[in-house]
């Protein structure tokens, strides 16, 4: 088994509007409806699907909205849906959107036809190569019973950034070997802002961290 991330650019009317902000996008694609799992501002995300197929409820939760969809958004899925199709080439949900991109992560049995699809998505698209694996089989009890709830937190770039950085740099040890306006020199921001970023951050830590203990 063969695995793949592209990352696309142009990401279409639901990637689009999270360009130049911290918002990302989680899709899960069904027959009828569809659910979204936004994190950040909703408010472009959803004006966009509104005016596409329509919002049919949504439920906020924090920095976190839940969407679903009044019609398939699948229907819409374009150039990427085919070419999955055309190469033999399997979607691994969700369908994530960040910094005006889609990440879309595939299996394929014959690296070849990894291959294939991304020449044919380059062809309409600008198109990265985030990470490429191989490995036996796909782990049966990984996903098995999980919601959208019970996932790694999705941290922003920027965020991921901040938190990264504090950690190699020891602002969690103790005692912290790094102040945050230092964190914040290395990330060219302000103090307040590297506060804020670490401050999200570990909030969608720790909140990934109860919801996936609560569904255990």
């Amino acid at each position: 088994m063969h695995e793949a991330t592209f990352r696309l650019e142009p990401a279409g009317p639901y990637g689009e509007p999270t360009a130049g902000t911290d918002t990302t996008v989680a899709l899960w694609c069904n027959d009828h409806a569809d659910l979204l799992s936004i994190r950040g501002d909703p408010t472009a995300v959803l004006a966009a699907v509104d005016e596409r197929v329509g919002v049919g409820d949504r439920i906020d939760r924090g920095d976190r909205t839940l969407a679903v969809t009044a019609d398939c958004l699948g229907e819409e899925g374009g150039t990427v849906d085919r070419s999955l199709r055309r190469h033999g080439c399997l979607l691994v949900p969700p369908l994530r959107y960040e910094r005006g991109t889609k990440l879309v992560q595939v299996l394929a049995l014959d690296p070849d036809d990894l291959t294939a699809l991304y020449r044919d998505l380059v062809d309409e698209s600008s198109v990265t190569v985030e990470s490429k694996r191989s490995f036996d089989q796909p782990d049966a009890g990984e996903n098995r019973g999980r919601s959208p709830f019970d996932t790694a937190p999705t941290l922003s770039p920027r965020q991921r950034e901040a938190l990264t950085t504090a950690h190699e740099r020891g602002y969690y040890e103790r005692p912290r070997e790094v102040t945050a306006e230092a964190i914040g020199t290395e990330l060219d921001v302000t103090r307040r802002t590297a506060a804020e970023h670490l401050r999200r951050a570990e909030q969608k830590v720790i909140d990934a961290y109860v919801e996936r203990s609560a569904h255990r």
